[in-house]
């Protein structure tokens, strides 16, 4: 339980690590921005399948793909319901929108919120993650979760200052997106671990959750200002550094 909840503090704390590089260098460049993100998307899309949908599969059993397909599907479609209402990161802020003073207030509370909203579900996939018993698995998944959410962190910080929300208050909204997924994480933690027979279901549903963030948010999102190449390389390098990870942890 302790790992668990150091675990925990760790992935949200990531946000927090994001927000402090956000202050120390606002004129982050958008092509250094968008090699991060795709990073992170590398290894978020070697977590989800190896740590999430794999393991899913053999915790099933003979009927492994009943639970796991299944699954994909109910997380992708419960994060696109919550796109319906708060629409995500490349949906609320643009290239123009990021680094100039016509930020308006009311967009960006919604950006950051939208942000909190989406750490939910990806804090719950890092708590999974450990119910499967795997722990350094469940790491490397948390891993790849924390370091997706240091690019989140440093966005967050610009668009409010530019919007004239203090420092002090802005610091405090990164804080509360990165206490979102801690409180994700311990849910997904003990769902698992109150009934084992719902652990092949929600691996998957988790996986399911993380691959909808990779392709419909982190990939366009990295693509969009012309970056495209840089990014594919570093989504691959992403991917395949996990897959060491994995490879030698096994």
């Amino acid at each position: 339980m302790r790992l668990v909840l150091l675990t925990a503090l760790g992935v949200g704390g990531a946000t927090i690590i994001g927000a402090i590089i956000g202050f120390i260098f606002k004129n982050i460049s958008h092509k250094f921005s968008d090699i991060v993100l795709s990073f992170a998307a590398g290894v978020m899309l070697s977590a989800a399948v190896l740590g999430l949908i794999l393991p899913s599969v053999e915790y099933g059993g003979k009927y492994g793909l009943l639970f796991t397909i299944p699954g994909i599907f109910a997380g992708a479609v419960c994060l696109n319901l919550i796109d319906k209402l708060v629409p995500h990161l490349h949906k609320l802020v643009g290239a123009d929108d990021e680094r100039h003073n016509n930020a308006n207030l009311s967009r960006v509370l919604l950006f950051v919120t939208a942000i909190a909203i989406h750490n939910l579900p990806e804090g719950i996939a890092a708590g999974v993650g450990f119910g499967s018993g795997d722990v350094s698995q469940a790491l490397v998944i948390a891993g790849g979760i924390a370091l997706q959410n240091i690019p989140e962190g440093m966005v967050i910080i610009g668009p409010m200052l530019l919007a004239g929300v203090s420092p002090q208050k802005t610091f405090v909204c990164a804080m509360l997106t990165g206490l979102v997924e801690v409180i994700g994480t311990l849910i997904g933690y003990f769902a698992v671990s109150v009934s084992s027979a719902i652990l092949p279901f929600a691996l998957s549903f988790a996986g399911g959750t993380m691959l909808y963030v990779i392709s419909d948010e982190m990939i366009p999102e990295t693509h969009a200002h012309g970056s495209q190449r840089g990014a594919t390389y570093s989504l691959l390098a992403g991917f395949s550094l996990m897959l060491i990870t994995d490879v030698l942890l096994g």
